[in-house]
C-alpha cells in the first residue's frame, strides 16, 4: 500500500533499502507515468522498515522543434526578395547554371526567364522567401559570380 502525503511518499513495506546507517541518502529513478522521462529520487532511509521519499527533482530534456513550429515561425517573419543585377562578365548558360545550382526547386524554364529579365532590365527578383534563407540565397549567388542583393518585401508573397 503506498500512500502520498503533500511532497513525500511513504514506501510500503515491501520496499527495503539497506543503507550503511540510519539517514543516508539513497538515489534510484523513478519511470514518471505521464513523461518518457526518468526522475531521478533521493530517499532518506529511517532505520528499519524503509523511508520516505523526497520531493521528485524532474529533469527535462530539451524538446526539439517541431517541423511545424519552424514553418510556423518562419510564416511570421518579413518576406524578403533575393534580387540578380546584370553583368557583363558571366555568360548567360552559367548564369542559368548558377541558379539552379543554388535556388531550390528551381527549374530551367524559370532560371532562364530570371536571367533574361536581369540581362535586359539590369535586375531581376529570383525568390522571396525569409529573411535568413534571403540572406543564405544571396551570399551563395556572389559565392558563385554573380551581382546579387536582397531587399524587403513590400507586397509580401
Amino acid at each position: 500500500m503506498e500512500t502520498s502525503i503533500y511532497s513525500r511518499v511513504a514506501l510500503s513495506p515491501n520496499h527495503v533499502f539497506n543503507p550503511s546507517k540510519s539517514g543516508d541518502l539513497l538515489y534510484f529513478f523513478k519511470k514518471c507515468p505521464s513523461r518518457s522521462n526518468l526522475m531521478p529520487i533521493s530517499v532518506t532511509a529511517s532505520g528499519k522498515g524503509g523511508g520516505l521519499l523526497e520531493r521528485p527533482t524532474i529533469e527535462t530534456t530539451p524538446v526539439r522543434e517541431s517541423e511545424f513550429d519552424v514553418r510556423k515561425s518562419r510564416k511570421t517573419t518579413p518576406p524578403y526578395r533575393v534580387l540578380l543585377h546584370n553583368d557583363n562578365f558571366n555568360k548567360r548558360e552559367y548564369v542559368v547554371q548558377v541558379l539552379m545550382k543554388v535556388i531550390p526547386g528551381m527549374t530551367l524554364d524559370n532560371a532562364v526567364n530570371i536571367m533574361q529579365e536581369a540581362h535586359y532590365n539590369g535586375i531581376s527578383v529570383v525568390i522571396i522567401c525569409a529573411q535568413a534563407d534571403a540572406e543564405e540565397h544571396c551570399m551563395q549567388l556572389r559565392g558563385n559570380g554573380l551581382l546579387s542583393s536582397i531587399e524587403p518585401a513590400s507586397g509580401g508573397c
